[in-house]
């Protein structure tokens, strides 16, 4: 007798379904001490000094086992190389590192990940401090101080084995390149050339060359920041000297920026966390009425409105935006229940608190991380101190919001950070007996796939 196809997908569906329910415990991985954790091709990398050796701050990897968890290398063998920055670029892990030789200089580990090497010294006489690392179509950006030229646009072309100065913006000086943020291709960022100020820059491809794209504060300095791209279009705060700081945008072809709309027309409106869900721009502002409160801004991007005056009596002070599955989470004070857990689901036209989880003050979410689907924070319920928490879909409601373990038990907690995600395994430091701890939630721990999966196949032969 054969089983009908509808049922074999049927049944597959449910193993996935429930793969996806998060209901194993979080689990130590090593005592160590993780900061700048950043995922590249399923392998946790992360700045780490090992509490059992020597060894100072270095560039470590995790498989999400204690004997897969080993130092990369030891870069200053006199010291820490406390190694900054980490960016994914194809696969390949660059960051800022200090040898103790040549100083902060650039580095990369590449495949199979079992060495690091300085890409080139370029500042003979001192550090040359890269910063900003940005991915672009694969090429690396940077902003970098060779000795000579001050701070400016360097980049780092595959095959990764060298790097140089794309433009020598202020000739007087360091133009000092920061907020790096690639939008389809060209990336954007904030300059000072010596003659205009603090004002937005671009470098299209192939990356021989930078330009101003507008003098927004002629009389000064218009200061963006929180560069940010939503569906080609790039988003930033800035001030043009006359409104403040108000919402702005570039869209393609990018000759040209312009001010969304003048929110505070008596100060400034101070957009920030700027974050793209579906389409959709979300941010905080302060209308100069409401306080600051949760606003979007929808395609065409013409205008922005505010989702909801979450606290009518003050600022609700949005934070931690975080898309999930097309759900906007976040944090906010509505003065009366304090700090909490938020959402706005689509079309968003409105703003829920998902829980009171502390009844008798403010939870404080924070660190808000997807995973698969899965929404994963620190809060504090005012019993167990501060712990991991989650919230799971696709309700995502009060019932799914569940306290994932209680690390320290009492009122102290265990304050988990570093939140992050690595092929659905989430990765994080709770602070847990003598210190710091590497510490991983994965999926494998309860519903290993290679166990269900085939005896499912099984049972469907004829």
């Amino acid at each position: 007798m054969r089983i009908p196809i509808s049922s074999l997908l049927t049944g597959l569906i449910i193993v996935i379904s429930a793969a996806t329910a998060y209901t194993a415990e979080p689990v130590p991985v090593k005592e160590i001490f993780p900061y700048n954790l950043t995922a590249v091709d399923g392998t946790l990398f992360f700045t780490g000094g090992d509490n059992e050796t020597s060894y100072g701050n270095e560039l470590w990897k995790s498989n999400g086992t204690e004997s897969g968890t080993v130092m990369v290398k030891d870069i200053n063998t006199s010291g820490s190389s406390s190694p900054d920055d980490l960016t994914d670029v194809n696969g390949t892990l660059f960051f800022d590192a200090n040898d103790f030789t040549n100083g902060y200089e650039l580095w990369k580990c590449e495949s199979p990940y079992t060495d690091a090497s300085m890409v080139k010294d370029i500042n003979t006489s001192g550090s040359s401090h890269p910063t900003s690392l940005a991915d672009v179509n694969g090429t690396l950006l940077f902003s970098s101080d060779n000795g000579t030229n001050g701070y400016e646009l360097w980049k780092c072309e595959s095959p990764y084995t060298d790097a140089s100065m794309v433009k020598d913006i202020n000739t007087s000086g360091d133009s000092y390149p920061s907020n790096l943020t690639d939008v389809n291709g060209t990336l954007f960022f904030q300059a000072d050339d010596g003659t205009n100020g603090y004002e937005l820059w671009k470098c299209e491809s192939p990356y021989t060359d930078a330009s101003m794209v507008k003098d927004i504060n002629t009389s000064g300095n218009s200061n963006l920041t929180y560069l940010t791209a939503v569906n080609g279009t790039l988003f930033f705060n800035a001030n043009d000297g006359a409104n403040g700081y108000e919402l702005w945008k570039c869209e393609s072809p990018y000759t040209d920026a312009s001010m969304v709309k003048d929110i505070n027309t008596s100060g400034n409106s101070s957009p920030n966390s700027l974050t793209d869900v579906n389409g959709t721009l979300f941010f905080e502002a302060n209308d100069g009425t409401n306080g600051y409160e949760l606003w979007k801004c929808e395609s065409p991007y013409t205008d922005a409105s505010m989702v909801k005056d979450i606290n009518t009596s003050g600022n609700s002070y949005p934070s931690y935006l975080t898309d999930v599955n097309g759900t906007l989470f976040f944090r906010a004070d509505d003065g009366t229940n304090g700090y909490e857990l938020w959402k706005s689901e689509s079309p968003y036209t409105d703003a829920t608190m998902v829980k009171d989880i502390n009844t008798s003050g403010d939870s404080y979410p924070s660190y808000l991380t997807d995973v698969n689907g899965t929404l994963f924070f620190e809060a504090n319920d005012g019993t167990n101190g501060s712990e991991l928490w989650q919230c799971e879909g696709p309700a995502y409601d009060e019932a799914s919001t569940t306290l994932v373990k209680d690390i320290v038990p009492g009122t102290e907690g265990s304050n988990p950070s570093y939140l992050t995600d690595v092929n659905g395994t989430l990765f994080f430091s709770p602070q847990y007996g003598t210190g710091n701890q590497l510490w991983k939630y994965s999926l494998a721990d309860e519903f290993p796939w290679e166990i269900f999966l085939p005896a499912f196949i099984k049972k469907s032969t004829p």
